[in-house]
C-alpha cells in the first residue's frame, strides 16, 4: 500500500527502490515507512503484513512497538519538569530516587550520578543490550530492589558515553517521583495529549487489534511469534507503541524548533529552546567510519543529546535520529533540522535493521530534496553585507579613512595597513578590475562570516571575511587569495594528470608527466595517488583555479563522487615540475539551524 500527498508518487520512487533492495534476503514479515516534512506525512508505503496469515498491509495508522525511540519521550518529559522548576538536570539522581542513595562509583573520586549523566548516557553504567530489552515488564518492586542492591558501574560517571537502557529506566522513576504520577500517565498528559498523538500508548490493550503489528523471529526456516512484554519499570527506555502518523507529529514537534526566531511560542509541551537543547550533542560518541565499498568511505561525527542521536554527516549536514530494536521489532526515525525533512521506518521482525534502511531512505530523500523542500542556508547579518560592500569598494579603490572606520583594531596590528594597501594594489595589477563571480555563490559559516570570489580580467581572487563581536561589528579577518590565469605549460601538465586519473592506464605515469617531474617528486607515490583517485573519484574534470602564482597553479578537480585538489608548480630555474594531488577538505554542508 502506498499513499502520497503534496508531490507526485513517482518523486519518491528512489526511496521505494531502497526499501525493495533492503528486503532482499531479509525475513521481515512487514515493513512500513514514511516521509515527513514539517510534521506532515508526504509519502507512506507498507510492504508485507502486520500479522502472518492475514491480509493486513501496513499503513500510516498501523501501530508498532518502537523500543528505544521511547527515550526521546522520556527525555522530553524530564525537560518539561525541569522547565516547570520541579527538578534540575544537575540534581543527584538519588535526590529523586532514594533507592539509589547507596550507589557509589567505581573510584573514590567518582562524582554522584546526576540526571544529566543519565540523559546523556554518561553515568558510567555498562551497555545492557539485549539484557535491558528483556526487563521491559519488570515489576516496580523488583526494580526498586535492583536499585537498592547497587547496579555496577563500568566507568566513573561523566568521563565517556556508553549506551544504557537501565539509565533511562531510572529516569522513568525520576519522572514518576517528581510528577507524583505513574510514568506512562505523565507522558500522556504532558506530551501525547497536547500533541494529538492519540494512537501512541504504552498499553497493548489500548491498540485496536486491526492496527497492531505483531512481532516475529525467523528461526529454523519459519517465523515464530514474539510475545509482548507488559508495561513495567523499564517502559521509559522502550515501551512506546505508535504509528507513522503519530510519529510524524513527534518529528514535526522537533523540526518546528528550527530556526530560532521571534515568532510567538505556540502552546506546546516544550519551548522551542528546550526542543533545540534536546537536539544538541551533549556527549560525544566515538566517530563512526565505514566503507560501503573499498573505494567509498563514510565518516560521521556523532554525539548524544537528550534521548536523541546527533550526527554531522559529510553529505547531509546535521541529522538528528534514534533507533529502536526489540524482540519482534525494529524502528528508526531521522530528520534534517535545516529542511524539516524526515523519514520513519518500522519492521516487525526481531531487531529489524531499520537504522540501515533509515539512513538509505534519508540519503535518497536528500538527493530529491529540491522537489520536496529546501534547506535553509545561513543568512549573513546586515552588518556582514555592509562590510562586504566596503571590502569590494576597497578592492576597487583603497580609501584609508574608510579602511580605518571599517577594520577592527587588530587588523593593523596583525598586518600594517600600508602592507594591506600594497597587497590590494598588486591584486589589481595582476587581475585587473574585480567584480563578484556569479558562478560561485558566497558561503557563510555564521551570520558574521562570509567567503566569496571576485573575477578579474586575468583570473580570480578569493575573499574571506570575519566580523568582530563589537556592538558595531568591524572586520577582524580579511584574507585575499590570488588565483591568476595559469600558464599554458601548467595547464598542459594539469590536463595530463586529469587524463591519467580519468582514463588510465594505472600502471605507470604517462611519459609526458614522468619526464617533466623533478628529482624531489616521489613518482611511485604520485602514481599510487593517481590510481587511488581514479578508483575513488574518477572520472574527473579540470575545474576552476583556486590559487596560484607566476610559476604555480592550484585547481579544483570535479568528480561525480567528490572533488580533488591538484597543484602544479614549475621551478623557475630548472623547469622541473612538482605535482601534488590531494583530496579537497570535506566538510558537512552549511545549513542554518
Amino acid at each position: 500500500m502506498t499513499t502520497t500527498a503534496g508531490a507526485p508518487a513517482e518523486t519518491f520512487a528512489p526511496l521505494d527502490e531502497c526499501a525493495d533492495r533492503f528486503l532482499v534476503g531479509r525475513h521481515v514479515p512487514g515493513l512500513a515507512y514514511g516521509v515527513v516534512v514539517h510534521g506532515e506525512l508526504l509519502h507512506v508505503r507498507g510492504i508485507g503484513t502486520l500479522r502472518l496469515d492475514e491480509d493486513a498491509v501496513p499503513d500510516a495508522d498501523s501501530v508498532y512497538r518502537i523500543a528505544s525511540m521511547t527515550k526521546s519521550f522520556t527525555a522530553a518529559a524530564v525537560l518539561s519538569l525541569r522547565d516547570a522548576g520541579m527538578l534540575g538536570l544537575d540534581d543527584p539522581v538519588a535526590r529523586h530516587v532514594p533507592d539509589l542513595a547507596g550507589l557509589r562509583g567505581p573510584t573514590a573520586d567518582a562524582p554522584p550520578i546526576t540526571i544529566r549523566h543519565l540523559l546523556t548516557m554518561s553515568a558510567g553504567l555498562p551497555t545492557d543490550d539485549p539484557w535491558g530489552d528483556r526487563q521491559q515488564g519488570l515489576d516496580l518492586d523488583r526494580f526498586a530492589e535492583l536499585l537498592r542492591s547497587g547496579p555496577r558501574l563500568a566507568w566513573t560517571p561523566d568521563v565517556r558515553f556508553e549506551y544504557s537502557n537501565l539509565g533511562y529506566g531510572i529516569l522513568g522513576r525520576v519522572i514518576s517521583q517528581v510528577a507524583g504520577a505513574e510514568y506512562k500517565d505523565v507522558i500522556r498528559t504532558r506530551l501525547l495529549e497536547p500533541l494529538g498523538m492519540g494512537a501512541t500508548t504504552f498499553e497493548l490493550d489500548e491498540v485496536p487489534a486491526a492496527h497492531l503489528a505483531h512481532g516475529y523471529l525467523w528461526r529454523d526456516d519459519a517465523y515464530q511469534p514474539e510475545p509482548f512484554d507488559p508495561y513495567g519499570a523499564l517502559a521509559s527506555m522502550g515501551g512506546v507503541y505508535t504509528s507513522l502518523r503519530d510519529l510524524a507529529r513527534w518529528i514535526g514537534f522537533f523540526t518546528d524548533a528550527f530556526p530560532p526566531r521571534d515568532d510567538p511560542e505556540a502552546d506546546t509541551p516544550l519551548s522551542r529552546a528546550s526542543r533545540r537543547e534536546m537536539q544538541q550533542a551533549h556527549r560525544t560518541i566515538p566517530p563512526w567510519l565505514s566503507a560501503t565499498t573499498p573505494d567509498v568511505v563514510d565518516l560521521q561525527a556523532m554525539g548524544y543529546g537528550y534521548g536523541l542521536d546527533v550526527i554531522d554527516d559529510l553529505t547531509a549536514g546535521r541529522i538528528v535520529c534514534h533507533s529502536g530494536g526489540y524482540p519482534g521489532f525494529g524502528s528508526h526515525m531521522r530528520w534534517q533540522p535545516a529542511s524539516g525533512l524526515g523519514v520513519i521506518a518500522f519492521g516487525n521482525h526481531r531487531y529489524t535493521h531499520a537504522s540501515l534502511l533509515g539512513r538509505q531512505l534519508m540519503a535518497a530523500l536528500l538527493d530529491i530534496r529540491p522537489a520536496v523542500a529546501e534547506a535553509r542556508r545561513i543568512v549573513p547579518d546586515p552588518a556582514t553585507e555592509q562590510a562586504r560592500a566596503i571590502v569590494e569598494s576597497l578592492l576597487e579603490s583603497w580609501d584609508e579613512r574608510v579602511a580605518l572606520d571599517t577594520l577592527a583594531m587588530n587588523m593593523d596590528l596583525d598586518e600594517p595597513l600600508d602592507r594591506r594597501r600594497a597587497e590590494i594594489e598588486r591584486l589589481r595589477a595582476t587581475h585587473g578590475r574585480l567584480s563578484p563571480d556569479p558562478d560561485e555563490p558566497a558561503t557563510s559559516l555564521s551570520s558574521f562570516d562570509q567567503t566569496w570570489w571576485m573575477c578579474g580580467e586575468r583570473g580570480r581572487v578569493r575573499v574571506e571575511m570575519l566580523l568582530s563581536p563589537e556592538p558595531v561589528p568591524r572586520i577582524q579577518t580579511l584574507n585575499l587569495t590570488s588565483a591568476p590565469v595559469p600558464s599554458p605549460d601548467l595547464v598542459e601538465l594539469a590536463a595530463i594528470v586529469v587524463a591519467a586519473i580519468s582514463e588510465g592506464p594505472w600502471g605507470t605515469l604517462p611519459e609526458a608527466l614522468s619526464s617533466a617531474l623533478g628529482p624531489a617528486v616521489d613518482q611511485v607515490a604520485l602514481e599510487r595517488a593517481i590510481r587511488a583517485a581514479g578508483a575513488r573519484f574518477g572520472p574527473v574534470r579540470l575545474d576552476v583555479v583556486t590559487a596560484g602564482s607566476e610559476h604555480a597553479a592550484t585547481w579544483r578537480l570535479r568528480g561525480d563522487r567528490g572533488d580533488l585538489t591538484l597543484r602544479v608548480e614549475r621551478d623557475a630555474s630548472s623547469g622541473a615540475a612538482t605535482v601534488e594531488l590531494t583530496t579537497t577538505d570535506i566538510e558537512p554542508p552549511i545549513h542554518a539551524v
